[in-house]
């Protein structure tokens, strides 16, 4: 019997189906349902959530959000091989734990939620941070989940968070803090994790904003970021001049010289250079 529920440790159930990790699928496994439940409970208050789970592999997130009361997950597993022991959690807590099988990349959710939506993972290092992006740029704002609480490694975590002027800042943090409040609420040690990753690890949380931070198209603000960080070295009027012909005039029009680089520019000068560019 485990610390927060009757079903067995973490240890028995991997040995009795069989589930070692898999590099290739990106798999970690946490095995201490004690630190899985301190994970969950930085998702904040889920009884009147549905949460999304990605990756829940053996169930060790997933049971830490189930016995922190969550209302239901909808648990979304690739690996064939663990499907059964999640169906023996979904056992355990009756009509709260739904799990499919598939590629959290290929599969909608949202048939199998209902608001409000929460989302919390372990995600697979191989496709964490494209499901970010995703999460974080949806057609319409505000998005269908109140707030995402995400493993990463300690390196996509910083970037997202990251600050102007620093060697992280990019397009993922432009992203993430535009329209949502972004923090790193714990860091875990290699130590944590089966088989240990080579590099430490941290979990995100970010909660959704009812609007932008500043105003600007999206798609023209994705454009303009995604031109000024992929050579982030340049200048920007070299960098960027594929945006517009004008795109010097665009740039002091938005309060930013023309010889700053991308790392230096805070997200409201890029909101105001999205709109300055948008204009046509």
């Amino acid at each position: 019997m485990s610390a927060i529920d009757n079903l067995p440790p973490l240890r028995e159930v991997i040995a009795a189906h069989q589930l070692s990790a898999r590099k290739s699928l990106g798999q970690n496994f946490l095995l201490d349902l004690n630190l899985t439940a301190k994970i969950a409970r930085q998702a904040g208050d889920l009884s009147d959530c549905d949460v999304l789970e990605i990756g829940p592999g053996p169930g060790g997130l997933t049971r830490g959000l189930l016995s922190e009361g969550a209302r239901k997950v909808v648990a979304v597993e690739k690996d064939t091989r663990c499907i059964a022991a999640l169906n023996d959690i979904a056992t355990a807590y009756p009509g709260r734990l739904e799990v499919i099988n598939g590629d959290a990349l290929e599969i909608d959710p949202l048939a199998h939620l209902t608001p409000p939506i929460r989302i919390a993972a372990n995600l697979p290092y191989n496709v964490g941070t494209e499901l970010l992006v995703r999460w974080l740029t949806p057609p319409e704002w505000p998005p269908f989940w109140q707030s995402l609480t995400l493993m990463f490694q300690r390196e996509v975590a910083d970037r997202i968070v990251a600050q102007p002027g620093s060697k992280a800042y990019g397009r993922l943090a432009i992203l993430a803090q535009w329209r949502a409040e972004a923090r790193i609420a714990m860091s875990l040690p290699p130590g944590a994790f089966t088989p240990p990753p080579k590099v430490s690890s941290a979990v995100v949380h970010l909660t959704a904003m009812p609007e932008p931070r500043y105003p600007a198209d999206p798609a023209t603000l994705s454009r303009v970021v995604a031109a000024a960080f992929n050579q982030r070295r340049k200048m920007l009027r070299a960098s960027l001049k594929g945006v517009a012909p004008d795109i010097e005039d665009r740039l002091l029009a938005a309060g930013i010289q023309p010889t700053e680089r991308a790392e230096q520019v805070p997200l409201e000068a890029f909101c105001a250079l999205a709109r300055e560019v948008k204009k046509g």
